[in-house]
């Protein structure tokens, strides 16, 4: 049945939709239109800090909503506040979030819809936009894992696909075929920036085609297409799983967020939306057809004014947030009980790349879903042959080759684990994680602060120089991840500590950056029980014991140190490697020091910014009466590291380091 009345700008089919269906869409798309209209009268009063208006595209996130089961998560952005309501969220939680209070789901950390929650299955975004959409991939990944025959929806914007992020999340969920609804709301502007210089295509859904990606165009306004559309082909997705790409067009009435106004679009254009509004015409639609009436019509609103301020009173009552120093601190990591396996076999002499790759085996048959993702891993090994043989043991589905896009990888990794599967993602080269940064330090590091969502996602990073491999594959950037609270960094230096402690990494409920060090791989070698165990993170080594000096060094910088001593057999030394950087054992550090009074370190990273100046200005301010020479430290030159032998053995401070012990020992 078609509506004919003149004052509806849809031609609405209702099909085989009973009454009580047209009900509850007109209801969802109502619940989230007049709660929007009260944060506007509270914005205005100061009441909230800010707000991203979705009037005028309940539609969308109320159609699709509909369509999803309740047990298939949903990622939404700013303006899908009907994805929220739809799914029976307590407003108080949603008001109480806004507010910044206790009972929502960031404890304040947080704001607007940058959240999530398992027991809604909805995933909110972060202000970076992109990464949800690899967060979705990995997700739709585990449903597929798992066979459980379900689509995941996520939401972006049409400036949004601009990022790079967009580009790689539909190329793996491609190339995965992965039961993925990527759903774009064209609404015309990206804050104040029109389509026209955002893409120069004619519709978003033309770039579904390169993607080798079904896509299609629906009136984001007109809810009966969005849900019966949506509703067919989630249908279609979970009998033959695959991602669909869907633009949504549609229009915002009203601001980016409502502080930038709408100065930048011409009048005329909202004029035109506004008659396009999809609740208004579809409530005249359903009095036209006799389903709505004015009564109903009246105790919708009633009931949901009445849920609204009953909800409001209950959050406005609640009482602000005391800062808790502790609580603050101890919320930063997921708690992990203490408990550390222990080896019962006789030991084996291995080199550093054996305790890896036996590490990551046995690791595989402990964890019977764990997943590892990386270029190149599968039937070729990795470029290191680390995952030599792991395809034909443990499968491809559990051993994967991505295409080249870290930051979807590192995304779909974080989306696994959300859907409760461990994952373990090689960067080819340490040097590589940059091109998946983001997620690393603003999606994995923070999710467990922000709402409780661990990611339990261990990255490899082969590093390192004294290869003669330039610039792009020899860094050790360790630092980059130690000053960011959220991540675990381990930097081990023998062949014993690399097994047991890329197992406790995996083990871990927390995302770790495990370094790994190249020069390392085929020239250290060390008896390794043969079986599987672990080791607990924040313990430093004592691995020489001596009273002049405490040489404090991690990775492959410990051997030069060791290398050293060697050659000075009168230098009486401490020597701590670390083992791991985040957590630090600086009270095995403060024991060492007190007892030797002077104290070196070692990095193989350049020297400003690096940890070792952390962990000189830790000592200094714990030990320095016992001190009876400055703090030292020993690092690479503020330079690139470079590719020629000659120049790569001047950057290094391996031949530097044999002079500053001794200009500190003669202090």
């Amino acid at each position: 049945m078609k509506a004919t009345n003149s004052s509806i700008n849809f031609n609405y089919s209702i099909g085989n939709l009973d009454k009580s269906v047209l009900l509850s869409l007109y209801r969802n798309m109502l619940k989230p239109r007049l709660i929007e209209e009260k944060m506007l009268v509270l914005l205005r009063q100061g009441k909230i800090s800010k707000w991203f208006s979705g009037i005028g595209q309940e539609a969308i996130s109320v159609g699709v909503t509909m369509a999803m089961h309740s047990d298939e998560y949903i990622l939404p952005m700013h303006r899908n506040l009907g994805v929220f309501t739809t799914r029976k969220i307590p407003l108080y939680r949603l008001f109480a979030q806004w507010q910044g209070k206790a009972s929502g789901f960031t404890k304040g950390r947080d704001r607007s819809f940058h959240f999530g929650t398992q027991q809604y299955k909805i995933v909110g975004m972060i202000s970076h936009l992109g990464p949800q959409l690899g967060v979705a991939d990995g997700i739709a990944l585990a449903s597929k894992l798992k066979n459980k025959n379900q689509v995941t929806a996520v939401f972006t914007g049409e400036g949004g696909t601009s990022e790079g992020d967009f580009h790689e999340a539909l190329n793996v969920a491609s190339v995965w075929q992965l039961p993925v609804l990527f759903c774009i709301e064209n609404n015309g502007y990206g804050l104040s920036t029109p389509t026209h210089e955002q893409y120069n295509c004619r519709d978003l859904a033309d770039r579904g085609l390169g993607y080798g990606m079904e896509s299609h165009i629906i009136d984001g306004n007109n809810i009966l297409e969005v849900y019966t559309k949506v509703n067919a082909l989630a249908e279609d997705i979970r009998r033959k799983p695959r991602p669909i790409l869907v633009e949504f067009k549609t229009f915002r009435i009203r601001g980016h967020e409502e502080a930038s106004g709408t100065k930048y679009v011409p009048e005329e254009l909202i004029t035109s939306w506004t008659t396009k509004d999809p609740l208004l015409n579809f409530e005249a639609f359903l009095k036209a057809e006799t389903i709505l009436t004015e009564e109903l019509e009246a105790d919708f609103k009633a009931e949901i004014n009445k849920e609204i301020n009953e909800h409001l009173k209950v959050a406005n009552e609640e009482e602000d947030i005391k800062p808790n120093e502790s609580e603050e601190l101890s919320d930063v990591f997921q708690l992990i009980k203490n408990e550390y396996v222990n080896s019962n076999s006789g030991p084996k002499e291995i080199r550093f790349i054996d305790a890896i790759s036996s590490s990551l085996k046995e690791s595989m048959m402990q964890h019977e879903d764990l997943v590892i993702m990386g270029q190149d891993i599968a039937e070729y090994g990795g470029a290191f042959k680390i995952t030599e043989g792991f395809m034909d043991q443990f499968g491809k589905e559990r051993v994967r080759n991505t295409p080249i896009c870290e930051s979807a990888i590192i995304e779909t990794a974080m989306g696994l684990s959300i859907a409760g599967i461990k994952s373990v993602v090689e960067m080819q080269f340490a040097d590589f994680v940059s091109s998946g940064f983001n997620p690393v330090v603003n999606y994995l590091a923070k999710s467990y602060y922000r709402w409780k969502q661990n990611a339990d996602v261990v990255i490899r990073m082969p590093c390192g120089g004294g290869v003669a491999a330039g610039p792009f594959h020899s860094q050790t950037n360790e630092a980059w991840f130690t000053k960011t609270p959220g991540l675990k960094v381990v930097y081990p230096a023998f062949p014993y500590d690399a097994k047991g402690l890329l197992n406790q990494a995996i083990n871990d409920p927390n995302p770790v950056l495990f370094f790994e060090h190249k020069a390392l791989y085929r020239s250290i070698r060390q008896e390794v029980p043969t079986d599987y165990y672990t080791l607990p993170f924040g313990k430093a080594s004592v691995i020489k014991a001596g009273n002049d000096v405490t040489i404090v060094s991690y990775g492959a910088a410990v051997h030069w140190a060791l290398e050293t001593l060697d050659n000075n057999l009168d230098i009486s030394a401490d020597v701590i490697d670390l083992r791991t950087l985040q957590p630090l054992d600086l009270e095995c550090i403060y024991t060492s020091v007190k007892k030797t009074g002077k104290a070196i370190i070692l990095q193989e990273d350049s020297l400003f910014g690096g940890i070792a100046s952390d962990i000189s200005a830790n000592i200094m301010e714990q030990c320095f009466k016992y001190l009876d020479a400055p703090v030292m430290r020993v690092a690479s030159i503020e330079t690139p590291i470079p590719f020629a032998a000659q120049l790569e053995q001047q950057y290094l401070p391996k031949n530097r380091f044999e002079t500053a012990l001794k200009t500190l020992l003669a202090y």
